[in-house]
């Protein structure tokens, strides 16, 4: 949608001039829309605050409204291990986790609604147990609670960092052991959809290189543990330090020409990062809880090729 700003609005914020406009969205809705990037000013990204101007166009992406409840579905899902208590499983990479504008179907929520029968509905109305996520591209371990008392134990261990994570990622360049990236990480002022290191407003963030693996003097397979649970941390960490994952196109991973022995790479569709370790303390007896996920057909038959291409 498309509004002119009329004489008798110049100089309100964007908000409220939007809330004026749309009477149908909240002003925290109409906020959300515009921290979220739909919402743009003569072409440009718009901040909530930034006074409109009189001939001024502002465009406005609606998003469709998402169920309050939803609904279980079918979904292929790999569950590694259940009890009363709580459920791991290995989600696939292209599913996302919970339902939000643009995804309200086909999320983790919806198939754990359908395969876990004593699934309850903690977490928020739409993240029924979830209690951590993985990006949409990435593979792997995740865990989710099935009650109450369950959802606010493992939610504390995440908050109090107790609960320990590893990943497998194929970056760019040789990358050491041992390597340690302390940065924090906001939303990047430009991009609504990247995080950055340099944003100004961020939150503490450790990334630690725990393996490696050189596989070429281009590339690196790496072990990778974090110690917060940042959006898109590690994705970020590597590229700031000048490793981006392969196949990642948001954080500079993606190269149109590669030499013939790393033909293999341009085979991916989404970035080569897989949450291959979970471990944490049971929530109801506290006994230590530890599985491992190798990596997906899609990951291991690059890292194949590519060994193959060495020899």
């Amino acid at each position: 949608m498309i509004f002119t700003v009329a004489g008798d609005a110049d100089g309100t914020r964007l908000d409220r001039f939007l809330v004026s406009v749309l009477a149908s969205h909240s002003r925290s809705q109409i906020q959300r829309l515009i921290k979220d990037g739909h919402v743009h000013v003569a072409g440009r990204d718009a901040k909530p605050n930034q006074a409109v101007k009189a001939g001024q166009e502002i465009s406005v992406q609606l998003l469709e409204p998402v169920e309050a409840e939803p609904a279980p579905e079918a979904l292929p899902l790999a569950i590694i291990y259940q009890d009363h208590d709580l459920i791991v499983v290995d989600k696939p990479a292209g599913m996302v986790v919970h339902p939000a504008a643009g995804h309200a179907s086909g999320t983790l929520v919806n198939a754990l609604l359908y395969w876990v029968d004593d699934l309850s509905g903690i977490g928020g109305e739409k993240r029924p147990g979830i209690v951590h996520r993985l990006d949409r591209g990435t593979s792997g371990l995740m865990v989710a609670a099935k009650h109450d008392a369950s959802h606010e134990e493992l939610a504390r261990q995440f908050r109090e960092r107790e609960v320990e994570k590893e990943y497998v990622a194929l970056v760019w360049g040789v990358v050491q052991a041992g390597r340690r990236i302390d940065a924090p990480i906001g939303r990047d002022p430009v991009n609504r959809k990247k995080m950055s290191a340099r944003a100004r407003r961020s939150r503490e963030a450790v990334t630690r290189i725990v393996r490696a693996e050189h596989l070429h003097p281009a590339l690196t397979l790496a072990r990778v543990a974090i110690h917060t649970g940042r959006t898109h941390q590690i994705r970020v960490h590597l590229s700031a330090i000048g490793h981006p994952i392969v196949g990642d196109p948001l954080y500079g991973g993606v190269h149109r020409r590669v030499p013939g022995d790393l033909k293999p790479v341009t085979r991916l569709e989404r970035p080569f990062l897989h949450a291959a370790w979970l471990a944490f303390k049971h929530p109801s007896d506290g006994r230590r809880m530890e599985f491992t996920s190798a990596l997906p057909a899609d990951l291991q038959g690059v890292l194949d090729a590519l060994r193959a291409a060495e020899r």
